[in-house]
């Protein structure tokens, strides 16, 4: 799957060709995808995009839905390509994951406000708190969405920092779920490669 910066029809693989790339590469995508998935405390499972991510997700989206026309292709773009980092960000998609159909709706119902308690640390720098859900509101007042798209922006020095090697932690601050994680140097590493 070819990274251009810019995921547009013509960058896309057809149906076919992507059918026969997905066989042999799935295993590779996967990695890819659980290299950038860092894990907040036992509920909230934090999925870092890329560019390598969003393509591969759009590229299944017209596998499944068998979408060919352009109209429908501009759709999945539309939809996806803003989860792609643009050089002065982190973007993610956070799933807050609980088995038991009851715990998730009581927990969902008091974690309301939890994606906007989402940070970031570069070491030696202040929190940047997660901007959530840019498209479309995820949450009413009776409970959050089990999904959001959060965006981490980050300021030159703290780009500079994470490149040359500094240490950053995941966090959340929300009071029903207080938690801090160091991100793996194999995944810091790969979420370096995004920043300009």
């Amino acid at each position: 799957m070819q990274v251009t910066g810019h995921i547009t029809p013509d960058s896309l693989m057809t149906l076919e060709a992507y059918s026969k790339y997905r066989k042999a590469h799935k295993a590779e995508i996967f990695a890819h995808r659980r290299l950038r998935s860092v894990m907040l405390g036992e509920n909230i499972n934090v999925q870092f995009e890329s560019e390598l991510s969003i393509r591969y997700q759009i590229q299944e989206m017209l596998r499944v839905e068998k979408i060919f026309e352009e109209e429908g292709i501009l759709q999945e773009i539309e939809a996806y390509a803003p989860l792609v980092p643009d050089g002065s960000n982190w973007k993610a998609t956070m799933m807050i994951e609980y088995t038991d159909v009851h715990e998730r709706k009581r927990e969902l119902a008091r974690l309301i406000g939890v994606e906007d308690r989402m940070f970031v640390e570069v070491e030696g720098h202040a929190r940047v708190y997660a901007i959530a859900d840019e498209d479309m509101d995820r949450e009413n007042e009776e409970k959050t969405s089990a999904v959001h798209f959060i965006r981490f922006e980050l300021t030159d020095p703290m780009r500079a920092a994470v490149k040359a090697g500094a240490g950053v932690k995941l966090g959340c601050d929300h009071t029903h779920y207080p938690a801090h994680v160091a991100i793996a140097p194999e995944a810091l590493a790969s979420l370096a490669g995004d920043l300009k």
